[in-house]
């Protein structure tokens, strides 16, 4: 049989993973962009706190590290009209466009307007405004970077074609590190290397974001539209053509006659399937948040520096390869063991780690301690809620209020990413204990949802979803 014929029979291996590679770049970005700051944040607060025309304060200096996390939001609720009006594809070069705009502008926030090197209550908006417009885009790819995915890749192999994208997102963090690690080093024999990284440093770690963001833009034209959108939208040769070329003409037809049976229409009312499924999309967004993970994250250098180690950077740094290696776990688990399992078991292991840093905080122990369970507490979230909620957001809902499910859900997780970020850092100075104490109860709680509310979506098709919410509303 020749490859061609073997590929319309039974669909193409490489096809769908080139196509799920240059969606996955969105991932990276999503965890580049927000990952950056950890580095730049020092730099940036030494830089304006020489401001002449206002005081740079420590809840200026908060509001600045979190500004992002604004456009997020903003992103996340728009995503939503975007996919279903402009389609998946062209909603994600929207996306690549703004962060290429903000690791541009985030570099050099004078442009046009202020002085090079004056700090000034203008430029500090036109920062924040680059950095929420990178938000923006980093909120349009965490909803639809998986929802593209979940609709191009087969049932069987969604689960771990999804969790790619978490591998992608802190692997973009990963590699922000070492180039903000890489960026201090080239510098750290410089007698001026404050006054550098307070003038230069913090710039070239936001510039180097523009990198993958000009690699994903000129890569996205080349995809195609997944054959979920196409169809809803009446483009029913279009679809079949793609879905033959992923999955073989047989089972092509099959699957479109399957999404023509659940999709009367491209859109339907929010609460066609009942209120519970949007209930469920929602919290496991809020639970992936409210267990504190992205105050680690964010704030990782300080963290490490607070507990006393060298180096806060490289130590940064090994938690981004633990937590690769993580990822790896769910992405090679994902299929055979469930999306419950992973999320039950990762809640309590990331409860233990947790409360083990409160208790650290309580008692005279050795500093490797607090530092071995914050590591448990982290990777215990890269096996679970970092790339099974994000499973769970592709694969939850019906076809039809999948992208205003989707774009309602992920707002509110960037919500709450915003509250967990903006309070931690008076919450942990407050009280170490508290923060981690809080955190941990939370992990229990997301454990106790996870078990009496959350379906398993192991081995169904996205058509097989809008059946069972439909029969249990």
């Amino acid at each position: 049989m020749s490859r061609s014929r073997s590929h319309e029979e039974k669909g193409s291996t490489s096809y769908l993973i080139s196509v799920v590679l240059v969606a996955v770049i969105g991932g990276l970005l999503f965890g580049y962009d927000t990952a950056v700051i950890s580095g730049a944040e020092k730099g940036l607060q030494a830089f304006f706190s020489n401001a002449s025309d206002f005081t740079y304060t420590d809840g200026i200096h908060g509001f600045t590290t979190s500004s992002a996390l604004i456009g997020c939001v903003i992103g996340a609720f728009v995503s939503g009209f975007l996919a279903s009006r402009r389609g998946r594809k062209r909603a994600l070069l929207i996306a690549g466009v703004l962060f290429l705009l903000s690791a541009l502008g985030s570099y050099y926030p004078e442009f046009l307007f202020f002085n090079e090197g004056e700090a000034t209550m203008g430029l500090l908006v036109a920062f924040n405004l680059y950095r929420i417009l990178g938000g923006i885009g980093v909120g349009i790819a965490s909803a639809l970077c998986p929802m593209y995915i979940a609709e191009i890749a087969p049932y069987n192999k969604r689960g771990t074609l999804v969790s790619w994208n978490q591998f992608a997102i802190i692997f973009g963090q990963l590699v922000v590190y070492f180039v903000n690690f890489i960026i201090i080093r080239s510098h750290v024999n410089d007698p001026a290397i404050q006054e550098w990284t307070a003038q230069v440093g913090w710039r070239m770690m936001f510039v180097s974001e523009a990198v993958p963001a000009g690699i994903f833009t000129l890569l996205i034209p080349f995809v195609p539209e997944t054959p979920r959108y196409l169809a809803l939208n009446g483009a029913h040769e279009k679809s079949l053509k793609v879905l033959t070329k992923i999955n073989g003409k047989k089972r092509a037809n099959e699957i479109l006659e399957e999404i023509k049976a659940t999709a009367v229409e491209k859109r339907e009312p929010l609460f066609t399937y009942g209120w519970i499924v949007i209930f469920v999309g929602i919290m496991l967004s809020v639970f992936q948040q409210v267990i504190g993970i992205n105050a680690v994250l964010y704030f990782a250098p300080r963290i490490f520096e607070s507990m006393g180690m060298g180096d806060p950077m490289m130590y940064t740094v090994f938690m981004g390869i633990i937590n690769i290696s993580f990822t790896i776990l769910a992405i090679v688990t994902v299929e055979r063991l469930g999306r419950k399992p992973l999320l039950i078991s990762g809640s309590i292991l990331m409860a233990v780690g947790a409360l083990g840093v409160a208790l650290s905080n309580m008692t005279e122990v050795p500093s490797i301690v607090p530092v071995v369970s914050i590591l448990i507490y982290s990777a215990s979230f890269m096996f679970s809620w970092g790339p099974i909620c994000w499973v769970y957001m592709s694969e939850l809902f019906p076809n039809t209020i999948r992208s205003q499910a989707t774009a309602i859900a992920v707002a509110f997780q960037w919500i709450f990413n915003f509250v967990v970020s903006s309070t931690f850092v008076p919450l942990y100075n407050f009280s170490h204990f508290l923060a981690y104490a809080i955190y941990g109860t939370v992990c229990i709680l997301a454990a106790v949802f996870v078990w009496k509310l959350v379906p398993e979506t192991k081995g169904k098709t996205l058509e097989q979803m809008t059946t069972f919410w439909r029969n249990r509303k």
